[in-house]
């Protein structure tokens, strides 16, 4: 399973957020996931927030939603709620490789 994860974050609260997103990252594992790509842009016109992308697998659906069910999660979720403004998610496949060769 791929998703690709469109968080909208605070730049004020940037710390709250790594810290959350690496505990996150932590329990993600334990569940066999992973975060395999973070790219940050800062739209233009928006001075206030960013968005950082994620590209994350997990090995099936019921995995990730163990994951979103874990209690773990419970003892930084204010510093997810302090710092993401916005949260899209999308589920998809790979698609095919464009490298040249």
């Amino acid at each position: 399973m791929t998703l690709v994860v469109i968080l909208t974050v605070r730049r004020d609260a940037i710390e709250k957020f790594r810290t959350f997103e690496k505990h996150a990252a932590g329990v993600m594992v334990t569940h066999g996931g992973r975060i395999e790509r973070t790219v940050v842009v800062a739209p233009d016109g928006t001075p206030d927030v960013f968005k950082e992308i994620h590209v994350v697998t997990f090995p099936d659906e019921q995995a990730y939603t163990a994951y979103r069910a874990d209690k773990r999660f419970a003892r930084f979720a204010h510093l997810r709620d302090e710092s993401v403004v916005h949260t899209e998610v999308l589920a998809g496949e790979d698609g095919p490789s464009y490298s040249a060769g």
